[in-house]
């Protein structure tokens, strides 16, 4: 029975171990894409850059 458990153990071990390698690679990749993104200008909401105020078009009611 023995050798049953310490199978498992090890099975677990390993996929934890790859979860981790998968986690670090995604950080990676998160961090590349945060280094190469545009910059943007100082003050400036990223999320509502692009907004125009005053009043906004009526949308159709057709839709």
């Amino acid at each position: 029975m023995r050798g049953n458990v310490t199978f498992a153990k090890r099975q677990r071990e390993r996929e934890r171990a790859e979860r981790k390698q998968e986690k670090a690679v995604k950080r990676a990749e998160r961090r590349a894409e945060r280094d190469t993104a545009t910059p943007t200008e100082e003050g400036v909401d990223p999320d509502i850059a692009h907004i125009v105020p005053g009043p906004q078009p009526v949308e159709d009611e057709d839709e």
